[in-house]
């Protein structure tokens, strides 16, 4: 998944633990990685945004120097890791592609007057289960499939290399999980 490429992501319509996603590009191009890290997991909770920024943020540490990731950075990555459950990566019970996550049914709409409105429903927009577990499923893949990138950056870097020891191994252990 990182390899291809997916089209504009409608961040004005996809949800954070704080409201809409429409600050997610600024944050990642200004590595705010704990701003981020607030907006796409909140107490074991992913959203709409996740597997979207978790995208952008490993196709952009796969180009960088390994000196150049942050500990925060590496937080992130473990947050979202420690909020994937055994029940929440199941392929059969969710939509069958990332790029389905971005469905009009899925969506938000672009008026955030409705917002509210939308929260108090039984079920909002974008929380269907099948969709709810994409949320999960896809972060666990592209986490799963940055295992080299993170194995790469380990070995070139000291102030990283503990929370990596712990994301890798964490990851090793969810990959024995995939149903």
């Amino acid at each position: 998944m990182l390899n291809e490429h997916f089209p504009n992501i409608p961040w004005k319509q996809l949800t954070t633990s704080y409201g809409r996603g429409t600050a997610i590009p600024r944050l990642i191009e200004q590595e705010q990685y704990q701003q981020l890290a607030e907006l796409i997991e909140h107490q074991g909770t992913l959203w709409q945004v996740t597997p979207w920024t978790l995208l952008l943020l490993l196709k952009q540490l796969a180009s960088k120097n390994a000196e150049d990731v942050t500990l925060q950075e590496i937080e992130l990555y473990l947050a979202v890791a420690y909020a994937i459950t055994k029940d929440s990566i199941d392929r059969v019970h969710t939509v069958p592609t990332m790029q389905e996550l971005l469905a009009i049914q899925y969506l938000w709409s672009e008026n955030e007057e409705e917002d509210e409105l939308e929260w108090e429903k039984d079920t909002p927009k974008g929380y269907e289960q099948r969709a709810f577990l994409g949320y999960y499923y896809f972060s666990h893949l592209l986490l799963q499939e940055a295992i080299p990138i993170f194995m790469a950056i380990i070995t070139d870097h000291k102030e990283t290399a503990d929370s990596l020891a712990e994301l890798l191994a964490l990851l090793r252990q969810k990959s024995r999980w995939e149903t």
